[in-house]
């Protein structure tokens, strides 16, 4: 019974260890590569070799050093440099809809593809072609008559 409630308890504390390490885990290198560095357009406040995104990188650092949440961070920085920091759009309002037109975008192509198969491949039933009508008896006998070589 002891090995049980024993064995229960280092279970217990396996699970909870990554939740408390990532808890103390430092957050300042998270945002460092999913904000958009204001100083180098296209890359990472990570991969930014200014000096100035140096400085945020340094200023950021300090902020979680003095115990400031990561979201209250993260938060200021956006009133600072705008939106344009961030790594993907907002999903609401306007950025929402970088989101939707993909989405809308390949159901409506696949909606025409679907369609434009199914008319091809459906093809449209033929009728057998009709038997041919009788040629005038007249007729008939001259063709015959032409046949044997003018010789009736």
């Amino acid at each position: 019974m002891k090995v049980a409630g024993g064995l229960g308890l280092l279970v217990a504390l396996a699970l909870a260890g990554p939740a408390l390490a990532a808890e103390d885990a430092p957050w300042r290198f998270d945002v460092y590569n999913e904000l958009m560095s204001p100083y180098c357009p296209g890359r990472s406040l990570n991969d930014c070799p200014s000096g100035q995104a140096e400085e945020l990188r340094e200023w950021i650092g300090a902020q979680e050093d003095a115990g400031r949440p990561r979201a209250e961070v993260v938060d200021q920085l956006y009133r600072l440099y705008g939106d344009g920091m961030r790594s993907a759009p907002r999903v609401q309002g306007w950025g929402l809809a970088a989101y939707l037109i993909p989405v809308v975008g390949t159901l409506v192509v696949g909606g025409v593809i679907a369609l434009f198969l199914r008319r091809q491949t459906a093809a449209p039933v033929e009728a057998a072609p009709a038997a041919p009508e009788p040629l005038d008896p007249e007729l008939e006998r001259l063709l015959d008559e032409e046949l044997r070589g003018g010789r009736p």
